[in-house]
């Protein structure tokens, strides 16, 4: 099969597309021909060498949709040729609040989907959500079932709250503006582009605010008759003292990533204070995915998708990735 093996960390050019064998699906186990495969910002963190547990040669890719093309012992053979998205988190455990020691996400340590073919456990295989694109279907998983667990699972989203979302334009804060909206939530947005804020309210977020703006964090406190609810926040660094400094007292704040890097000096003072609750949240349980599977079937909302690339080009996809001017997910085109 051809698959984009990475061999060497550091630039996207090493991103190179091979002729590898092809995997075979052991017991309990699928193979998927897969159509399309989407990016995260975790291929990239591992292609930098900033990710733990880093080996090489690796197949990149947590995302994908497509066939199944054969399975394993022990697997119902009706299976073979049904379109399928995958759920790449990988072992989660049996405790639903906290993933268990061999949890692990596809596309590192086991090979991903930035190939023609995967093969996965066969309980991670979903039928394809009806009325979806291969694009649309691949950009679901990892980006989908982070969101759903931080808006729905960890923050307890309700009705008329009002929810900020930060950083709108990469994939999961935009899934997380769908599932709070779908949630009857009010929405607001931040972003260093007035494009993004503009596309964001096309997809029904209610205002939308410009954090290169000096006065913005007042602009958000005026909007909100003094804070959100609940801020689900993937930035990290200095903007989780900002988080702090806008939310309500007694209100929500969940963090899923730090692509800022860590904050010098966290405003404890104002956590007990405000007698806030700060919460941390990564990917999501099996019954989560499938939550968030099922409000995507019903057919009200469509993920959002920035561009395709082939898969013989995912160095450029890599490329997009790092220049931030993404709105949704990068998609791959496999077939």
């Amino acid at each position: 099969m051809k698959a984009i093996v990475l061999r060497q960390l550091g630039e996207a050019s090493n991103l190179r597309i091979e002729e590898v064998p092809d995997p075979k699906a052991g017991p309990g186990e699928v193979l998927v021909r897969v159509r399309a495969a989407a990016l995260n910002h975790r291929d990239v963190w591992i292609r930098k060498g900033m990710y733990a547990g880093i080996k090489l040669p690796i197949i990149l890719g947590s995302d994908g949709t497509g066939n199944v093309e054969s399975v394993g012992e022990g697997v119902d053979s009706r299976l073979v040729g049904q379109s399928v998205v995958i759920n790449p988190g990988l072992d989660w455990g049996d405790d639903p609040k906290v993933q268990g020691a061999a949890f692990r996400i596809l596309g590192l340590p086991d090979d991903g989907t930035y190939a023609e073919l995967v093969k996965v456990p066969a309980g991670h295989v979903h039928a394809t959500p009806a009325g979806l694109s291969a694009d649309e279907a691949a950009a679901l998983p990892l980006a989908g079932l982070t969101a759903y667990r931080a808006v729905v699972t960890r923050g307890g989203v309700q009705k008329e709250e009002t929810v900020l979302v930060t950083g709108i334009g990469g994939g999961v804060s935009a899934f997380a503006l769908q599932i709070a909206k779908a949630h009857g939530a009010r929405v607001l947005v931040t972003s260093g582009s007035d494009a993004k804020l503009e596309r964001a309210k096309e997809m029904g977020a209610d205002w939308g605010v410009n954090y290169r703006a000096a006065d913005w964090v007042k602009q958000v406190i005026a909007q909100t008759g003094g804070g959100p609810d609940l801020i689900i926040d993937s930035v990290g660094g200095e903007n989780l003292n900002k988080a702090i400094e806008l939310v309500r007292p007694g209100g929500r704040i969940v963090t899923y990533g730090s692509t800022t890097g860590p904050a010098e000096q966290v405003e404890i003072r104002r956590i007990f204070w405000k007698q806030i609750n700060l919460l941390g949240s990564t990917m999501g349980t099996p019954a989560e995915f499938a939550a968030m599977l099922a409000m995507y079937g019903e057919g009200k909302l469509r993920p959002a998708v920035d561009r395709s690339f082939p898969l013989a080009n995912a160095a450029d996809a890599h490329v997009r990735m790092e220049q931030a001017d993404q709105f949704g997910k990068i998609i791959l085109s496999v077939d």
